[in-house]
């Protein structure tokens, strides 16, 4: 394609460009080609304007770099905003993209709204994907493992590459550390769910104020014209999602709201079942009766929200509910690891917030006889400021506490661990609480501990597969999957039951 029509599609201006063919485009110099777009970066680690004459070096013929930039042997094409400027530029080159796109931004819920979602296209006939911090999900469920929200080009690239294999519908989650850094950009987003809002990386966000900013840049900007708000309004809002509205109106999007106090899908019985839990939904005039497979409120606004999405889409209404009755379970997401020795079930979930860890155990109490035994830690590396909370949160409500490593990256874990439990004693008091350094022997010590009428809680990890240690060149990922550790740690269980050796 010609860097002229790019630039002109993109709306920038570029009048040195001529006749030059564009191939590509790469914001890692090692992936630069000949007649690569290199897109020079400024980040919180590296400045990618370091790597501008290596990656003209390889071949590149445009940078797109700040003005004040060092760019000599290709076409500097200089913004204030190189980021977004690139972003608009790739989404020319990346075509063509699926004809309905949907994007899910909040502190929690995100992976479930966007997968969910999927499986509503998918039940009533479309080819859809998804693209969230499982990766790709496509038509056939393959998965190929991501990031939350990939870099542009990655995130371009796989979009166009879908829209090729004949995928019409996709659902993606929109991070806020993507859409501050404009990974999200250029394409057609025909509707856009808000979830819910709490504290949560206010290691890269400057407070929350910015955290949110960074959220509403999805309705504010991102999201096309004639778009969809979906929004969920609960009965306990604290005023954040409806400040999300507010922008949704500035902008004079459509509005959807859901939930308790939803105004277009209404929730207005909630019963917890052997096996999930039985709505009543006001829907277009019509009360409904859904008898969802999914246990815990939480999972309720994600369904809700989901469905919300679905029917922006053009998805018939009759459709969208019978399909809700029939979603699955997404990977890690209060998903049921075993059943202990001892009859209890052991559930893995991805909480890594108070709130969620506060949700993932509310939704577990109406199911629990006998006692709830919680296993999580906190991130190393991250906001230190959550970690007390996310003790106090679980102590509050679960019987018993077990402190242990989650990814303690290039921090000292002991020092982790003794933040958490500051906050857990403050909850609970010391005889509930207890600290197991190792994560493994954390959660054999629940499950042997499990009674039959107990439900043990293993958070924080959720869908990983491995455990980070260290940071920069010291760091290791060591292979570590909460369910599959679960489950043999029950087998081992059940061995020394019988007479074998743990």
């Amino acid at each position: 394609m010609k860097l002229s029509k790019i630039c002109a599609n993109a709306g920038i201006d570029c009048r040195n460009a001529g006749d030059i063919t564009v191939t590509g485009f790469a914001i890692d110099n090692r992936k630069v080609a000949p007649g690569t777009v290199f897109g020079a970066f400024q980040g919180m680690q590296a400045n990618g304007e370091d790597f501008i004459p290596a990656a003209i070096g390889a071949g590149a013929v445009a940078v797109v770099a700040r003005p004040e930039a060092a760019v000599e042997g290709a076409i500097h094409i200089a913004s204030d905003n190189p980021r977004k400027c690139f972003a608009e530029m790739a989404a020319q080159y990346f075509t063509p993209v699926p004809e309905h796109i949907v994007a899910v931004t909040g502190t929690n819920g995100k992976t479930s709204c966007v997968e969910m979602t999927r499986q509503i296209w998918r039940m009533s006939g479309e080819r859809a994907a998804s693209i969230g911090t499982l990766g790709v999900t496509t038509p056939d469920e393959s998965v190929s493992t991501g990031l939350t929200t990939p870099d542009i080009v990655t995130f371009l690239s796989n979009m166009s590459g879908l829209a090729r294999e004949g995928v019409t519908h996709v659902a993606y989650e929109a991070s806020s550390h993507g859409l501050s850094q404009f990974r999200n950009e250029g394409i057609p987003v025909e509707a856009a769910g808000f979830t819910n809002f709490s504290r949560d990386h206010l290691d890269y966000h400057a407070d929350m104020e910015d955290y949110f900013a960074a959220k509403m840049r999805l309705f504010d900007e991102v999201v096309s014209e004639n778009a969809t708000a979906v929004v969920w309004m609960g009965a306990g809002d604290s005023g954040w999602n409806r400040r999300v509205v507010e922008h949704a109106e500035k902008r004079g999007l459509r509005i959807m709201t859901v939930g308790e106090q939803g105004e277009d899908i209404r929730l207005t019985r909630r019963e917890p079942t052997q096996l999930g839990q039985s709505l009543m939904v006001q829907h277009e005039g019509a009360e409904r009766t859904i008898n969802l497979p999914l246990i815990g409120a939480y999972q309720v606004s994600n369904a809700l929200i989901s469905a919300g999405l679905a029917l922006a889409t053009g998805i018939d209404t009759s459709k969208v509910w019978d399909a809700v009755a029939r979603l699955q379970p997404v990977r890690g997401r209060l998903e049921r690891a075993v059943i202990a020795p001892s009859g209890a079930p052991v559930y893995v979930d991805y909480a890594h917030t108070s709130d969620a860890l506060e949700a993932a155990i509310q939704a577990l109490h109406p199911h629990v006889q006998g006692r709830l035994i919680t296993v999580f830690g906190a991130g190393g590396d991250r906001d230190h400021g959550k970690r007390a909370p996310m003790g106090e949160a679980a102590a509050k409500a679960s019987d018993v506490v077990i402190v242990t490593d989650d990814n303690p990256r290039g921090e000292e874990p002991a020092e982790i661990r003794r933040q958490v439990l500051e906050g857990a004693r403050v909850g609970r008091g010391q005889e509930h609480v207890r600290e197991v350094a190792g994560r493994r022997e954390a959660i054999h010590a629940a499950i042997a501990e499990a009674g039959k009428d107990d439900i043990v809680l293993i958070a924080g990890k959720g869908h990983e597969t491995g455990q980070i240690i260290g940071s920069g060149e010291n760091m290791r990922v060591h292979p570590f999957d909460d369910v599959e550790v679960a489950r043999e740690c029950a087998a081992l269980i059940a061995k020394a039951g019988n007479g074998g050796a743990a």
